[in-house]
């Protein structure tokens, strides 16, 4: 960063997306990418305020569940920032506006992982009522999914429609009238899921803290 920019954006501003940087890479297990925006004026952090914070991290490992990128906004964060080791605390859990972006890639690695073998199983056994899932593909902007009978015959691709409804984030088989939901941290709550040009988008909210 060029003298002017630090002259433009402040040293403690430029100090704390240092820290918050520092913090979110203590909390996730891979990282790539992070871009991280402070607007507030050096007065306001002194007192301890952010106005705002936009944060976008990409290829992103949060307790093995995979993203390809995800943004984050928040307003009005209360900070408590040591200066002499650089330490960074939040006073409060800051709500954060977030966007959450999948590949095909990303949710195979996560569904067929050992740690979610279980959701695994239950996507399989409960809205396509076979007993394996076998891959799954998103194209033209559908999840496809395609399964194993006990025969272990192969059956055809199935279009899952991705769903929000009261917070929570479902999987939809309109042809069997099924649904599942899938499990979530209950402090984050999802307004919006949808495939866009092949990546699965998440809109949502939660508290944070660290």
């Amino acid at each position: 960063m060029s003298p002017k920019q630090i002259q433009e954006k402040g040293i403690l501003a430029i100090l704390l997306e240092k820290g918050i940087k520092i913090l979110i890479r203590k909390e996730c297990k891979q990282i790539g990418k992070v871009k991280i925006d402070i607007v507030a004026s050096s007065i306001q952090i002194i007192k301890g305020i952010i106005e705002r914070i936009h944060i976008i991290a990409e290829e992103i490992n949060y307790k093995d569940l995979l993203f390809d990128k995800i943004e984050l906004k928040a307003n009005k964060v209360k900070i408590n920032l040591q200066l002499t080791n650089k330490e960074l605390r939040f006073k409060n859990e800051p709500k954060i506006k977030l966007k959450l972006s999948l590949s095909e890639s990303s949710l195979k690695k996560i569904l067929f992982s050992n740690n979610w073998n279980l959701i695994n199983n239950k996507i399989s056994k409960e809205i396509l009522n076979q007993d394996k899932l076998d891959d799954l593909r998103i194209m033209n902007d559908h999840l496809l999914l395609k399964t194993s009978t006990k025969k272990n015959a192969i059956s055809e691709d199935e279009k899952i429609d991705i769903e929000a409804e009261n917070g929570k984030i479902y999987l939809k088989n309109r042809t069997h009238n099924k649904s599942i939901n899938i499990p979530i941290e209950d402090k984050v709550y999802i307004e919006n899921a949808r495939i866009k040009n092949n990546l699965i988008i998440v809109l949502a909210n939660s508290y944070i803290s660290f």
